[in-house]
């Protein structure tokens, strides 16, 4: 089946059709679903802007994610709308493969016209159009069915990991719960929170809220990982690193300078994580060692797989570490691919492998590309943002200069530090529920207001997120209005440099 941007209304249309409410007051208690990438879209949004349901793309493919198992029987319409949408556009195939977990939803899904078959498992593809499961039986090997997802397949999926999460503690939900093997891959994750439960409308577009902006982690665990037995990072003198946008849901900031601005970054994407660090010649600095070798075994995930190196100077540091690695350029086999920022190629087998579990350790800046591009936009046509921007990460045109610079306190680092996501949700709760800011996050806004430019200026309208960024910040300056600026009235508040930097930007944004 084709999938094409842009099409996400029509999909969500499509999926809706015929339904005026979804009574979700109970006794199911779903998992939030986390939303990732640009293909992933909300079904259903509440009040806290949550999400219990919600759709993807992937590759030629299509899923369908219910953050309760339960939710298969007591919405037969939407089940039934998914399972058309799920075969296809234009498709005659009519087979629906059912997990023994779900046999009860046969006989209504094979009196809505649809051939259903139970199986024990799911093994390769027995013709199937589409596949349902609950979310607790994958099985220890997803890739049978990522790979008929990934094929055009389509797949419904149902289930709820709050459960699961309180059962392991220790464990990482997003990676480790089975339901999020398959469904991760797509950018959709069942997460460790409750949903609320209430009665909501069904909305005549994608639901859409600035409260659905906020993280996805809070990355503690990630980063005491990744700083173990490191105190600083150096930029020597003579390198010049780029600053990078965090902008992803579950991207976080790992080095940054005394006020904010990161320069190295780590993101989960689908399965797989990246880290990117915004000069390629970091990777080849002795005195990061300690970090590179961290940040290597946090992507490879303890699978102890190939480390393949296209840079001859990180493959040195690496070595020298006591890591394995071997130089290369991409394969699909590697556990780990370390390489620049410099080369488009490759770009969608690149994110596919992060997406089906690979590690990505990237390096490079975008200035000087900025500066010998003028009037090209670097989060559009910078090689490496290609492939980073769906990961929630985008290198940018503005510097980093050399210096030392703390590592931050894992406990306190998303917390006290700026990130674009979580000012943006603040900065929308202060101007649409009259919430107050702290001095730090006032002094943060100038910032944002940059952010939120650059952020635009990805014209990535084919993303639910970019979407939701321009609609709450449109909201925000109906809300606000533009600040009246004079000779005699210059801009003087933080909120006023912002909404100033915003409003041309948002307008540009507009059809």
């Amino acid at each position: 089946m084709a999938n094409h941007p842009n099409h996400h209304e029509a999909a969500y249309l499509s999926l809706m059709r015929g339904l005026k409410e979804l009574d979700l007051s109970g006794p199911c208690v779903p998992s939030d679903l986390v939303l990732i990438g640009d293909h992933a879209f909300p079904l259903a949004m509440n009040s806290q802007g949550q999400v219990p349901m919600a759709a993807s793309l992937y590759g030629k493919g299509r899923i369908v994610v219910l953050g309760h198992e339960d939710y298969l029987t007591a919405f037969p319409a939407l089940v039934e709308n998914a399972l058309t949408w799920l075969r296809g556009d234009g498709s005659n195939n009519f087979s629906v493969g059912l997990h023994r977990n779900v046999k009860p939803l046969a006989e209504s899904i094979a009196q809505s016209g649809f051939q259903t078959q139970v199986v024990e498992e799911f093994s390769g593809n027995r013709g199937f159009g589409v596949y349902v499961t609950d979310a607790y039986s994958v099985g220890a090997d997803p890739k049978a069915l990522v790979a008929f997802l990934k094929a055009g397949g389509g797949v419904l999926i149902a289930g709820q990991a709050w459960s699961w999460a309180a059962d392991h503690p220790r464990e990482n939900t997003l990676h480790q719960f089975e339901g999020n093997r398959v469904a991760g891959v797509a950018g959709i994750y069942f997460s460790g929170n409750v949903g609320e439960l209430e009665k909501l409308p069904v909305y005549p577009q994608i639901p859409s809220s600035w409260m659905a902006a906020i993280l996805g982690k809070d990355f503690e665990d990630d980063l005491e990982f990744l700083l173990q037995g490191v105190s600083e990072f150096l930029i020597p003198n003579g390198l010049l690193a780029s600053e990078v946008l965090i902008h992803g849901q579950l991207a976080f900031p790992i080095g940054t300078t005394g006020n904010g601005r990161p320069f190295l970054a780590g993101a989960y994407y689908g399965q797989g994580r990246v880290i990117v660090a915004t000069h390629e010649g970091l990777l080849g600095r002795q005195e990061l060692a300690p970090f590179w070798k961290n940040a290597v075994h946090w992507l490879d995930e303890g699978r102890q797989g190939v480390i393949g190196v296209s840079l001859d100077h990180a493959l040195g540091v690496l070595q020298q570490s006591g890591l394995t690695c071997h130089k290369s350029g991409f394969r699909k086999d590697l556990s780990v691919f370390v390489c620049s920022a410099y080369s488009g190629d490759h770009a969608q087998e690149i994110q596919n492998f992060v997406a089906e579990g690979g590690g990505l350790l990237i390096g490079g800046h975008a200035w000087y590309w900025a500066q010998t591009n003028s009037g090209k936009n670097p989060l559009k046509h910078f090689a490496g943002n290609k492939i980073l921007n769906k990961m929630g990460l985008s290198l940018l045109g503005a510097t980093i200069p050399s210096g030392k610079y703390q590592a931050p306190d894992p406990k306190q680092a998303i917390k006290d530090n700026y990130h674009f996501r979580h000012l943006l949700t603040r900065f929308a709760s202060h101007v649409t529920a009259g919430e107050n800011l702290t001095k730090q996050e006032e002094e943060c806004l100038k910032k944002l207001g940059n952010d939120c430019s650059s952020y635009l200026r990805m014209k990535a309208h084919d993303s639910c997120f970019y979407t939701q960024v321009v609609s709450t910040l449109t909201d925000i300056l109906k809300k606000s209005g533009m600040p009246q600026v004079s000779e005699k009235c210059p801009v003087k508040r933080p909120k006023d440099h912002l909404l100033l930097n915003v409003g041309t930007e948002v307008y540009k944004t507009l059809p």
